[in-house]
């Protein structure tokens, strides 16, 4: 029977959901079918959490297999939806480059255009019905022509002008050193038009620097009311589940046993010393440079309180120096944190300690088995080893780090690669994270969890910087290695004849 508190919150639950899923909607309807479309993956994406959450607080219990068979299923409606989306899209763009074709008699941009032809193509054309409207409009031509003379021998020599959705691309001559250069282009812009564009400063696919104008109206956009409600509801979730994987490591089920809270609450608090000192850590950094970086998206898990945290940018990054440490702040501090509670456990480990644990524990990570090897000394070679609370907790929290250290999309490991290696390179680690994660999920469910949440969700690059040529130094690079190095030590198990060769083991 469900005692009163488990039906309230079963209740609040439901509402939030409701809410959440009508509040977008509601903000979705006016954009006709390309923003039903774009709901419809929001609520695809959702799905599978309400109902797992839903079933949860009632007590049932899905089975492993159906949940990894359900998110299979909404990985793939929503790559169908977004393929519909990506229809729609093309086929604007189909009527885009019609219209232009009629506008602009299929000539290539120049600049006697740029001061004459926007005018007279509305003049001519004004009997075209407004739907044939294209969907970018091109920088007026006086904006165009004060861009173009921020320009200058010593700068940036532009030699062609390229339109460029609602902006331009300038190709031309780099003339001096790049942080230098694109300080003086950026504070020219803003002097002669003020904060309506922003100035990229990036490689084209040839390998030359291009200097990209776009309206700041395209900048990112903060955080909606939707979604911080969906925050909150993920923080919610993984609290609960933070008191289940505690409740769990001692033996019992907190969700049968709520009363028993105060036995869960201090491992549950260990954990989320890691996970706040994770995400405050970027928060700090990011407001150190001026970046606007999103509430965390917490991934609740019953096995070990939390995969960590999604999160987006808010605001534009000024070049890669500064993503690589936003980036790689959350990692190092919750990474320090993690293995000092896992050094510290160790240490204070001795023979009547709280947990006792199979010797295979230590065979899960060559890291942890490692350091257990050496601190532990003969402890591990017994089947059964008395080990304390605190490295239990230092081991999930650098699991929780290696995770997100994965070098793909938008995690804080594709983040990094991305800052220190470029777009290509990341985009490549992506793919090669994403094919080693469908070939671990054989033997291992979770790496399948994981394939589908990149390919969901993190597939796609951080966008580029405002100055994207300026590189990370060598430090930082070094940085990025050691954190990878690290991360792999952790996730990847020790081999049978290692671990024998250890002494891990009986």
């Amino acid at each position: 029977m469900y005692t009163t508190t488990e039906n309230i919150t079963t209740v609040i639950v439901a509402l939030i959901a409701i809410g959440i899923l009508g509040w977008g909607y509601y903000r979705a309807r006016p954009y006709g079918k390309t923003g039903i479309l774009a709901w419809l993956q929001s609520v695809v994406l959702m799905a599978p959490w309400l109902l797992f959450f839903g079933l949860f607080v009632t007590g049932i219990y899905l089975n492993l297999v159906f949940i990894l068979f359900l998110l299979v299923v909404c990985a793939g409606l929503y790559i169908y939806l977004g393929r519909q989306l990506r229809a729609i899209a093309t086929k604007d763009a189909k009527n885009k480059s019609d219209f232009n074709q009629i506008t602009n008699s299929s000539q290539p941009f120049s600049p006697q255009e740029a001061t004459q032809s926007p005018h007279q193509q509305k003049t001519e054309n004004i009997e075209l019905k407004k739907e044939e409207t294209p969907e970018y409009i091109p920088i007026p031509d006086g904006d165009l022509q004060k861009i173009k003379d921020i320009f200058a021998v010593d700068t940036f020599f532009a030699t062609e002008t390229i339109p460029y959705q609602e902006g331009a691309i300038f190709k031309g001559n780099l003339r001096g050193e790049v942080e230098t250069v694109y300080i003086k282009l950026s504070a020219s812009l803003a002097n002669k038009l003020g904060d309506r564009y922003r100035l990229f400063l990036l490689e084209s696919p040839d390998g030359k620097p291009v200097v990209i104008i776009l309206p700041s109206k395209n900048d990112p956009q903060p955080t909606t009311t939707s979604q911080k409600i969906l925050a909150v509801v993920l923080l919610i979730g993984s609290i609960a589940t933070s008191f289940e994987a505690s409740g769990l490591l001692l033996g019992f089920d907190f969700f049968r046993e709520t009363t028993r809270y105060q036995e869960a609450l201090p491992i549950a608090l260990g954990l989320w010393a890691v996970l706040g000192v994770h995400e405050i850590a970027h928060q700090v950094v990011a407001k150190r440079y001026n970046v606007r970086f999103s509430w965390p998206f917490f991934l609740p898990a019953w096995q070990i309180a939390s995969f960590g945290a999604l999160n987006r940018f808010e605001s534009l990054v000024l070049n890669r120096k500064v993503l690589f440490d936003v980036a790689v702040a959350g990692p190092v501090a919750g990474g320090i944190i993690s293995l000092a509670l896992l050094l510290v456990g160790l240490l204070l480990s001795h023979e009547g300690s709280l947990f006792q644990m199979p010797s295979e524990f230590f065979q899960a990570s060559v890291l942890v088995g490692t350091l257990a090897r050496v601190i532990l000394g003969p402890a591990v070679h017994q089947n059964i080893v008395d080990v304390h609370p605190l490295a239990i907790i230092g081991w999930l929290g650098l699991v929780i780090t290696a995770i997100n250290l994965m070098p793909a999309g938008q995690l804080d490991g594709g983040r990094m690669i991305q800052a220190v290696y470029g777009r290509k390179v990341a985009g490549r680690t992506t793919l090669f994270t994403f094919v080693v994660l469908a070939i671990a999920s054989l033997v291992n469910p979770l790496a399948l969890y994981w394939g589908i949440i990149i390919l969901v969700l993190q597939r796609n690059l951080e966008r580029p910087c405002l100055n994207e040529l300026m590189e990370p130094d060598d430090a930082r690079a070094a940085l990025c290695l050691l954190a990878l190095f690290l991360a792999i030590t952790t996730l990847f198990p020790l081999t049978p004849a290692f671990a024998g060769r250890l002494g891990i083991g009986g």
